[in-house]
Formats: structure tokens, C-alpha cells, sequence
């Protein structure tokens, strides 16, 4: 590790390196040195982000437009081979970034930080409205909800897994299908030429915010999702999971709903910062991007479930199913509120 951390224009001698947070996708380790910063480490996943050039192009050309415009952002260091913000043998692929000092991630999902996440993803997109580079998708259509809708269609046509009989996945299919033609309509607008793509984040969690010591936004962090997209993707999958009363996974749909105070706080917040470069159609179509998040989710989940359970981890036979269902409940909790969230926005 010391020699890969070394490969990077590090200031100082190298005096630990050792295991920093939680994250599920990257390996991240913190680098002390004595000189005047600390460093984090990181090996890429490229079997999720398979084209490391084009994923550090994004952010390098993202971060260095923040900063340009007086914004805080993280700070990747040049490979001292190469001059590239990362570095390879071949096999794995490695980055370092200037650790920030006297900052905190929160775990918590309440209508205070969904304030400040509102805020700092709206604030995000905004100083990103206008790059003037092209950046690419690093996961192809990540929240392509027609592609969504086509691999359901497949999965029941192979019946790969023989579970099409089962009553309750003939139900639970009768229940999305009616939806489907309403759901696709961000793709549908694009291509008439009525809704934008813009530079998103496309993984808009409470913790992956810093705030200083003091509770004040410092800046956005992962940005491994970073592409172009629907401004529906941050703020439909903030929702998704904040304003959801249980896990996704939990078996007792009954007690899903959808929380209007989050949705509140996060709307709040956004349009705060973002009002500056959305369109009305965008403003408008915010209640809808609440609801295609749980939607697509529950088509997910459900189409793995016919194809038997290929894709996500499952701990028991039925789990992609207790997803769906509870994806299914939260899509019709939110659909319920659209009037509610319409008024809302409009009320701002």
C-alpha cells in the first residue's frame, strides 16, 4: 500500500496507512503522513466501473469546474508516471485524494439533514449546470427506466426460473403493468426535446455530504456516479430510500409509507439551491420522480426475482419478492401524495 500511495505527488513521509469508513464498492484506506496533509487511498471497483478512464475524466473535469467557480470540492493527486489522477498495473486501478480534515458524514435520515442533502445536491447540479466538457455515462443506463421495463418484459418471456405460475408473481405483475407507459416518460421527453440531461451525482445518501465541526455543508463526496441524467435520479432516489418509514426489504408492507416531512425538507432545500438552472417542466415533473424511483426499484428487484435471483444478494429464497412488494407499497404510498407534493412545490 505504502508503494502504491507513493506512485501519487504525496507531501511528507508516509507514517500509517489503515482502513477508513464503510463504503460497499471501493476499498478506502487513510494515508498519515507528517507533512501538511493526509491522504485517502482508494482501489477502484472496475468490475462495476469498468471504464476508470472515462469514470476519473468525469471527476476530474467536474472538480476542477467546482473550484473555478469558488467551490469546494475533493482534490485528487497527479500519478507522478503518468500525470493522471489515477494509477494501474494492469489488474487494479488506485486514486489518492486530499483527506479533509475536521469533517463528518451523517448517518441520519431526518427532515433537518434532508434539508442540508436537498441543499448541497441542488447546489451540486447547479455549479455543474454549465461545464463545458462532455462527460460520459460510467454505468450505462443507470436509471433508464425504458431499459428497466424491457429486461421485465424478458425475464417473463424466459421464465428462466419457472416462477411465472406462482400466483402471487402473476398479481404482483398485473399491478405494475398498467403503470409502465406513465413511468418511461423522462426517456419519452428527452427525446422529444422538452427535458434536459444534466451532470447529476446518481447516489444522493445523507452521508455523502461533509460538514464542518461547526454543521455547515463543506462539500459532496463519491463521485464515482457522476454523469449526465434525468435531475429526477438525485432527487427521485433520495427519496426512495429517506422518506421510505422502513427498509426496503422489510416484510411488513403494512406499515410503508411515505413521509411527507422528508419529501418536504428535501424539496425544500433543493429548489433553494438548483431553482437557478431548472426548467418548468423539470420543477414540475419533481412529484413524479418521487414515484419512479420506488418503481423501478420494485421492477428490479421483481424481474431478478423471475430470472432467480441472479443479480442482488438475497439472505432467503423469497427476499427479491419481499422487495418488490415492499418497493410496489412505497410506489403507491407516494403516488398518493402527488397532489400533496404538487402543492407543496408550488407553495415554494
Amino acid at each position: 500500500m505504502k508503494e502504491i500511495a507513493e506512485k501519487f505527488a504525496i507531501k511528507g513521509n508516509i507514517l500509517e496507512i489503515k482502513p477508513l469508513g464503510n463504503g460497499l464498492i471501493n476499498d478506502t484506506l487513510l494515508v498519515k503522513t507528517d507533512g501538511p496533509d493526509d491522504y485517502v487511498l482508494q482501489r477502484i471497483n472496475n468490475s462495476i466501473f469498468k471504464d476508470v478512464e472515462l469514470l476519473q475524466h468525469n471527476i476530474d473535469c467536474a472538480t476542477a469546474h467546482i473550484r473555478r467557480k469558488g467551490g469546494m470540492t475533493l482534490t485528487f493527486l497527479p500519478c507522478k508516471e503518468t500525470g493522471k489522477s489515477y494509477w494501474t498495473d494492469g489488474t487494479a486501478y488506485w486514486r489518492v485524494s486530499i483527506f479533509i480534515k475536521g469533517a463528518y458524514t451523517y448517518e441520519t435520515v431526518d427532515p433537518k439533514y434532508s434539508y442540508f442533502a436537498g441543499k448541497a445536491f441542488g447546489a451540486f447540479e447547479a455549479m455543474l449546470s454549465d461545464i463545458p466538457d462532455k462527460l460520459g455515462e460510467t454505468i450505462p443506463d443507470f436509471h433508464n427506466m425504458e431499459l428497466r421495463a424491457r429486461q421485465l418484459h424478458e425475464a417473463v418471456e424466459a421464465d428462466a426460473a419457472g416462477r411465472m405460475a406462482e400466483p402471487e408473481v402473476k398479481a404482483i405483475l398485473a399491478e405494475l403493468l398498467p403503470y409502465e407507459e406513465e413511468m418511461c416518460k423522462a426517456e419519452r421527453m428527452y427525446r422529444e426535446g422538452i427535458l434536459p440531461k444534466r451532470i447529476c451525482h446518481c447516489d444522493t445518501k445523507v452521508n455523502n455530504m461533509m460538514f464542518d465541526a461547526d454543521g455547515n455543508i463543506l462539500c459532496v463526496i463519491d463521485l464515482d456516479t457522476l454523469m449526465p441524467s434525468f435531475v429526477f435520479s438525485d432527487f427521485g432516489d433520495f427519496l426512495r430510500t429517506a422518506a421510505n418509514t422502513v427498509a426496503e426489504d422489510d416484510p411488513a408492507v403494512e406499515k410503508v409509507d411515505f413521509k411527507m416531512d422528508i419529501f418536504e425538507a428535501f424539496t425544500k432545500g433543493y429548489l433553494e439551491s438548483a431553482k437557478s438552472f431548472l426548467t418548468p417542466v423539470e420543477i414540475e415533473n419533481l412529484p413524479y420522480a418521487a414515484c419512479l424511483f420506488p418503481y423501478m426499484q420494485a421492477v428490479r428487484f421483481f424481474a431478478d426475482y423471475i430470472n432467480g435471483d441472479t443479480y442482488y444478494k438475497i439472505k432467503y429464497p423469497d427476499h427479491n419478492l419481499v422487495r418488490t412488494r415492499n418497493q410496489v407499497a412505497l410506489f403507491k404510498a407516494a403516488l398518493a401524495k402527488v397532489p400533496a407534493m404538487k402543492a407543496y412545490i408550488e407553495s415554494l
